[in-house]
């Protein structure tokens, strides 16, 4: 039983301390009861339990941190010299953390003996798989009382994300688990590392009746009361649906529901009918409707983010409530046919809902290239994945904390907010020199790439003014000539650019464009320009693409190289090749594939509907990214038949009967909506980029949505594998992202107040726990040896390198 009555408030009191309770000797096993595997393993033989603040109000970690006896670090660290995947697992080896969360069902035990155990659920294996701390015999009996007291207060706040003050005893005893006796931890030998452990399914490839079966087995000990106890996710009251004025899918299908606690796809009914319907002015309503009870309405909008998987007869989606929680749900039909007729109807609504035209004016190949974009599918010669990870490079830290203005300052005198309220908004990452530069309102921070993949800071820009001395933010900028120059766009002249010059840090010429045709973006002439002394790049207006050469006199703009449309295309986005190949997006969402300037394009690519917000291209022009507010489309652009079997899009025109074949790089919604229910925000992507440099293959894509950072494995993506992308979770919200040049190890991320660089082999797969969870920016000391560093003044090569800015 807990002792709740007793516990004392100092322990909450000090916000500044981010530990709240330790206690500091003990061993974590992994206890596997049900498991093949083997019945249990020795993780760390000698470790320390605390219970410690994260970033984010009302959420707290469950931190077991492994210390070493004297000689032993150095003695392993020569051991994983020799083994170097046991290095790729990263942090993982020296410290596990856990979201303290009512689905751990944490608890502790006292044993005949006087033995101490405290036990948790490991929710990343298999059922009935626990960690178990069991403490030093030094430690005292009330210790463990107290411990588990804050555990169950922590759970108590994130649980309903107010203060545990306010709990009365009654409110806390929903967080007692004392359901079966925690089983002994039998000592066996410990490997240096743990080996990965293959997650539980929480996707739609799995089987929707497998999944049901998988949840009901997930509570431990196979306990029927538990699945009420972890108050599964329930279904919301469905919204008053609109008077239909045309039916465009009326299908039965299965229910199911996604639980947030089981991470599967719960059942919900057995025989529903899923109607997607037009109400008029360009508005749809998806509604499901059982025998007994309305399950859900929903508007059909981007949001949804639909999923069609005809490997399993389903199709799974995002159902949003009024406060701005997410569900997820999955359809699942009888036969191919069925999931067939309700895809032409659902995207029907979708499209037109985007486009504001009838589906029945597009044509049928534009029609079926928006199918194929929203179902999963593999792309052809996908190349094959042999190895989960390259290796990771080996090097020592110098752990450079960088600084807002001077080097030799103190910690305590770093500026991160500036008092005009102004926020890191756009990054710039070099690639002649090791340098990367972060626009902040009228200020431009530059920082140094150290050798060891951190980041040092340089130096600040402090005014940013026109060459007349008007004050002015950038809107965009782009480094040029060899990154001896900055382009910088002013939002208050669209008809002029500026150049400054970086050695002196400050703007030296004003480029007036054209007087009638604005430069709404712009754009390198080819990829690696950047990289030359290049003088000429792309702008664009928005129905128009055109040449800029800074070295002719009067208007920049070169008219015998102007392509200008008579329609409004909406131009949002271009990019380039490395041959010089420009592929140009729209807030139509369309995309062109031009081999060069003042043609007509070579191929046109439909649009899905949602605005393109930005366009990358791989050098050799075989792969197209294009970022819209919920998705990422990755598009092939090379032909696979016909008589220009070989070519790019860029160079020949597809076949009539032929498009590119489309991959959309969503998240899967049941990501999507526990990304939800701890922001409440939409998704909202930040512009895709592959890993890029001169000699280098693309084989990752950066992006971001709100304080996650998502990165995907460019080869796993193309093949369909399961877990195709990892992520970060920040507490602020992730403002630029970028990887460094020449690498796809490590990525540049601007936050609001913040420039760090991160290694990627820290990013997690999602789960509950990645999810929930945000990074300690910076770090913070606990004062006790952890790992390959005295203490955490010192960040790993696996941690976050933190630059206030």
């Amino acid at each position: 039983m807990f002792m709740l009555r007793n516990v004392t408030k100092y322990l909450f009191g000090d916000a500044s301390k981010e530990s709240i309770i330790e206690i500091p000797q003990g061993q974590l096993y992994l206890v596997r009861p049900l498991s093949p595997k083997g019945y249990s393993e020795l993780i760390f033989k000698d470790a320390a339990a605390s219970i410690r603040r994260t970033g984010q109000e009302f959420q707290y970690q469950l931190v077991i941190q492994r210390a070493y006896e004297e000689g032993e670090e150095e003695l392993l660290a020569d051991e994983e010299g020799e083994d170097e995947g046991a290095e790729s697992l990263g942090a993982e080896k020296d410290e596990k953390t856990f979201l303290l969360d009512q689905g751990l069902h944490f608890r502790s035990e006292i044993r005949e003996g006087g033995e101490k155990v405290l036990a948790w659920r490991d929710l990343s294996g298999d059922p009935g798989d626990l960690y178990e701390f069991v403490c030093d015999p030094s430690t005292q009996a009330s210790e463990v009382a107290t411990f588990e007291v804050v555990a169950v207060k922590c759970q108590y706040e994130r649980k309903f994300r107010k203060p545990n003050d306010t709990a009365t005893e009654k409110d806390l005893q929903q967080f007692n688990f004392t359901e079966q006796p925690i089983p002994s931890a039998s000592p066996i030998a410990s490997p240096t590392v743990l080996p990965a452990l293959t997650m539980p399914s929480q996707n739609a490839l799995t089987s929707p009746s497998t999944s049901t079966k998988k949840a009901n087995k997930k509570s431990f000990g196979q306990s029927k009361q538990l699945s009420i106890e972890e108050n599964p996710t329930v279904a919301p009251p469905s919204a008053l649906h609109p008077v239909p004025t045309e039916i465009l899918a009326k299908e039965r299908a299965e229910l199911h529901l996604f639980d947030i606690q089981s991470e599967a796809f719960i059942l919900q009914d057995s025989s529903i009918i899923a109607t997607v319907s037009e109400t008029g002015s360009w508005h749809y309503w998806l509604q499901v409707t059982g025998s007994e009870k309305e399950w859900l309405g929903q508007q059909v909008v981007a949001d949804i983010n639909p999923v069609f998987n005809f490997e399993y007869l389903s199709f799974i989606f995002n159902h949003y409530t009024e406060d701005g929680s997410a569900f997820s749900w999955l359809l699942r039909f009888k036969d191919q046919e069925t999931l067939e007729r309700f895809q032409d109807g659902l995207m029907q609504a979708l499209w037109e809902q985007l486009n504001e035209t009838k589906w029945s004016k597009a044509k049928n190949d534009d029609r079926q290239y928006v199918l194929d974009a929203f179902q999963d599918l593999t792309m052809e010669d996908a190349p094959d994945e042999d190895q989960e990870e390259e290796d990771v490079e080996e090097s020592e830290d110098d752990a450079q904390r960088s600084e807002h203005y001077d080097s030799d300052e103190s910690e305590d005198d770093i500026v991160t907010r500036d008092e005009d309220g102004n926020v890191n908004s756009q990054l710039a990452v070099g690639y002649k020199h090791d340098r990367s530069f972060v626009v902040r309102g009228s200020k431009i921070g530059v920082f140094k790439h150290t050798p060891n993949n951190n980041l040092e800071f340089s130096t600040n820009i402090s005014k940013v003014q026109t060459p007349n001395g008007k004050l002015f933010s950038p809107t965009k900028v782009m480094l040029h000539a060899e990154d001896s120059n900055m382009i910088l766009q002013n939002a208050n002249d669209p008809h002029s650019l500026y150049r400054m010059d970086l050695e002196y840090g400050k703007v030296v010429d004003e480029w007036k464009v054209h007087d009638d045709i604005p430069v709404n973006t712009f754009a390198p002439e080819k990829k690696f320009s950047q990289m030359t002394n290049e003088q000429t790049f792309l702008g664009l207006s928005r129905n128009a693409l055109y040449r800029i050469d800074p070295r002719v006199s009067g208007n920049k703009l070169i008219d015998s190289e102007l392509k200008q449309y008579v329609s409004k295309n909406d131009f949002s986005a271009a990019a380039t090749t490395e041959k010089g190949y420009i592929a140009v997006a729209s807030n139509k969402g369309d995309i062109r594939m031009f081999d060069r300037l003042g043609i007509n394009a070579k191929t046109h690519i439909p649009a899905l509907g949602e605005p393109i917000i930005g366009l990358d291209v791989s050098a050799d022009g075989r792969w197209v990214l294009a970022t819209c507010r919920t998705y990422i489309l990755l598009i092939d652009a090379l032909q696979k038949d016909g008589k220009n079997e070989g070519k790019l899009g860029f160079e020949k025109a597809f076949a009539k009967d032929s498009k590119p074949q489309p991959r959309r790089l969503g998240l899967r919604p049941a990501h999507v909506a526990q990304f939800q229910h701890e922001t409440k925000a939409p998704l909202s992507f930040t512009p895709a980029r592959f890993n890029t440099g001169e000699n280098d293959k693309e084989t990752s894509i950066i992006s971001a949505t709100g304080p996650f950072i998502v990165t995907w494995n460019l080869e796993k993506a193309l093949a369909n594998k399961r877990d195709p992308y990892t992520i970060k979770r920040y507490a602020e919200e992730v403002m630029a992202d970028d990887f460094k040049y020449g690498s796809d190890r490590n990525v540049i991320v601007a936050l609001p107040n913040e420039v760090n660089m991160v290694a990627k082999q820290s990013f997690k797969k999602p789960t509950r726990e990645s999810i929930a969870n945000p990074v300690q920016v910076g770090g913070g000391g606990g004062g006790r040896a952890s790992g390959r560093r005295g203490g955490s003044s010192r960040l790993g090569r696996e941690e976050i390198v933190n630059s206030p800015y």
